[in-house]
């Protein structure tokens, strides 16, 4: 039987990967707190619904850096979807077209960025790690905005990898060094799947924007402080992001994270969130806190792994028939309804 929601996605596709491959996806650092607390924290939110509101028709509808999305529902730039799939990202990107949304494509993708925008049917952002060689980043986003990419989002919570216990325990490094098609087109060799990397610092956010007329986002951002000193350096967009629990353990979760970054940015920039998010009322929950939109990392690998292209598309309509759902009885028929006095927090 088909899936009906992403718990089931979850459980059919661990039976579809290896259990190293599963264990690179599902993992988080140390004791796994963070990882955790990603999904039990929207719990703690409670929603107040509405009444007596006409909500014959809704409207999800929004724009992201201005361009259009059917949802505020995007794809989070995960790594090395050929572990899921054999069409890796080409089909993720096929996949969030045909559900009219975004999707973010990572420096550490199977397919190359200029196969992967080939074949994607909708828009796209790409994820950049820094290169220790800061020619070979310079030659990635030169590459991005060639191939029609429409911002950079910079990872900023990387400057070491996280304790991945469960990465530690397979030999996943060689298997996907070799498949890491961006380095490798640079005729780049790694020894792991995912290289010490350069450390940037917020000179590296100006260094981007001299290089590139592409926004820049900064995705890893957590905190008030940060999110004024991104302003302060003219960012688009942050995301507030804690790695999916995979770099530092028991950092705060991020909806917990959101509001302070909200309410610091105060309107200048879009905010964005990631980690979690496993239902239509966790999207709600996020928008009523300040997100622009959400972005789904995990659940659209499960989607892949299970069927595909369409499984991929099938977890995200059911986000979207979720928040649809969630939204008509929150009394909310479009996404301007959608505000804090929706949630009370515990």
């Amino acid at each position: 039987m088909q899936p009906i929601n992403l718990r089931e996605y979850e459980e059919l596709a661990q039976t579809r990967m290896d259990q190293a491959a599963w264990d690179y996806f599902q993992g988080g650092s140390d004791d796994e707190i963070t990882l955790r607390e990603n999904r039990t924290a929207y719990q703690r939110i409670r929603l107040r619904p509405r009444v007596l509101v006409d909500v014959s028709t809704i409207d999800m509808r929004t724009t992201v850096l201005g361009t259009p999305v059917s949802m505020p529902i995007l794809v989070a730039p995960t790594g090395f979807h050929g572990l899921a799939h054999v069409e890796a990202e080409c089909i993720t990107a096929q996949a969030a077209g045909e559900a009219g949304t975004l999707m973010g494509v990572s420096t550490f993708a199977h397919r190359s960025l200029e196969e992967i925008a080939q074949a994607a049917s909708g828009p796209l952002w790409f994820q950049l790690y820094m290169y220790r060689d800061i020619h070979i980043t310079g030659e990635l986003v030169r590459r991005a905005q060639a191939a029609g990419y429409r911002a950079i989002a910079l990872t900023v919570d990387t400057p070491r990898l996280g304790n991945r216990e469960r990465d530690r325990r397979h030999t996943l490094e060689n298997a996907t060094a070799a498949r890491v098609a961006n380095l490798h087109s640079l005729e780049v060799i790694e020894s792991s799947y995912l290289p010490q990397p350069f450390v940037p610092t917020w000179k590296t956010v100006e260094w981007l924007q001299s290089l590139t007329s592409l926004p820049i986002l900064l995705k890893g951002i957590l905190t008030a402080e940060d999110a004024l000193l991104a302003i302060e350096h003219g960012v688009q967009g942050i995301i507030v992001s804690n790695h999916g629990g995979r770099q530092l353990d028991t950092a705060l979760p991020t909806i917990e994270a959101l509001p302070e970054v909200v309410d610091a940015v105060a309107g200048r920039c879009e905010v964005y969130v990631d980690g979690g998010i496993r239902r239509g009322t966790d999207v709600l929950k996020a928008l009523a806190l300040g997100a622009r939109a959400v972005m789904v990392g995990r659940p659209a690998l499960w989607g892949l792994a299970v069927n595909g292209k369409d499984g991929a598309r099938h977890v995200l309509e059911i986000l979207r028939a979720e928040l649809e759902l969630a939204m008509v009885l929150c009394g909310c028929p479009t996404l301007a309804q959608v505000n804090r006095s929706l949630v009370k927090m515990a």
